[in-house]
């Protein structure tokens, strides 16, 4: 028995080549769809995990290269070198400006540098990219307490407890700022 040989066009090779990363960015964003819905009845645990399979994804630029800048830039930040962090991240931005977990990362390095103007900036990147992503609304509304404008924190993380109802302690700042807040001419 011979080999089957089928010759292809190199223009039909081409074609389909170029279509699996859009059905398969399609099929990711229909992943995340039924995941974000999933978040809104979930019980806790099943929310946590979720919440962590929706974060994982959001990690994922599509490109192994960008994805080793931001482990990269992670690594710096676990190690306190939020100056390494902020150049890796910077070159991940640079190169992948449409990433929107880029631009949060990047923001959470400037945060931890002392940096609050440029990770607002940044934030604001990441949420107009992809506003759905509770980490990085959480982010904002940290950030906002740490400059003193607890009202526009209340609002961040109310928003986070509509996408996200038991991501980490947004129920407990929530509280913490209605209570701080009750009574005070805001």
């Amino acid at each position: 028995m011979g080999a089957i040989r089928i010759n292809l066009n190199p223009a039909i090779l081409l074609c389909l080549a170029l279509a699996l990363p859009a059905s398969a960015q399609e099929n990711g964003a229909e992943r995340l769809d039924s995941m974000y819905e999933a978040l809104q009845t979930a019980e806790p645990e099943e929310a946590r995990r979720i919440g962590r399979e929706i974060r994982l994804e959001l990690s994922k630029s599509g490109s192994p290269a960008m994805n080793l800048l931001l482990k990269r830039g992670r690594d710096a930040m676990s190690a306190n070198d939020m100056g390494l962090a902020i150049e890796i991240l910077s070159a991940l931005t640079d190169h992948a400006p449409e990433f929107a977990e880029g631009w949060h990362a990047r923001s959470v390095a400037f945060a931890r540098a002392g940096m609050p103007g440029a990770a607002i900036g940044d934030l604001e990147r990441a949420l107009a990219l992809d506003p759905r992503n509770f980490a990085a609304i959480y982010s904002l509304g940290a950030l906002l307490e740490q400059i003193g404008q607890p009202v526009l924190a209340l609002e961040a993380y109310g928003r986070v407890a509509e996408i996200h109802p038991h991501f980490d302690d947004t129920e407990a700042n929530i509280a913490r700022i209605s209570a701080d807040t009750r009574g005070a001419d805001l």
